[in-house]
């Protein structure tokens, strides 16, 4: 299936992985898919979010603010008396460079982070919605209607931005596919 994704798909889908690296999770969830798709502000998804009025940015903000990911907190640590800069130094001095990097993802875990059911559902609903649509490639818009279909935190996520925005899945959906059309 990964070999009909287009270009921004691609990127998306890997980019997922260094989301989830970033925000120390151990897993890649349809949100982390879904961050790295709408946060670089280019691409079918986030072009049809804009057509419907949805800041792409801010609902990637969002998600990362869900997600966690604001690592050790050196201050917090410092006023328990953990030197968090000599427990740095090592655990990289065991472990390697930036080991501790990562929300403790040693560097020998660090190769492959798996991808969560939900994930799949939606990566597998995007290439029903390429099919559905006659596309003979999966793109971002693909990929966001899958993530909008398979009922996870993320698809509640866009959903409620949706709403925010005053807009709903069918606008969305109508976005993608003028998009298509346009294409």
């Amino acid at each position: 299936m990964f070999e009909r994704f287009t270009k921004d798909a691609r990127e998306a889908v890997v980019d997922a992985q260094v989301v989830a690296r970033s925000t120390h999770s151990r897993t890649i969830d349809a949100r982390h898919v879904l961050v790295a798709l709408v946060e670089p502000g280019a691409g079918p998804a986030c072009d049809a979010l804009d057509a419907v009025g949805l800041d792409a940015a801010a609902l990637a903000r969002a998600l990362r603010d869900e997600l966690g990911g604001a690592g050790l907190d050196g201050e917090a640590l410092a006023a328990i008396g953990v030197d968090l800069d000599a427990v740095r130094r090592a655990t990289d001095a065991t472990f390697g460079e930036g080991s501790l990097d990562g929300g403790g993802l040693l560097r020998r875990d660090r190769k492959h982070i798996p991808f969560t059911a939900d994930a799949k559902k939606a990566l597998e609903l995007a290439l029903r919605e390429a099919i559905r649509l006659g596309s003979a490639g999966i793109d971002g818009g693909h990929l966001l209607l899958g993530i909008l279909r398979g009922g996870s935190p993320a698809a509640s996520a866009l959903r409620a931005a949706l709403a925010q925005a005053g807009s709903d899945d069918a606008a969305l959906r109508a976005a993608v596919e003028r998009r298509r059309d346009a294409a």
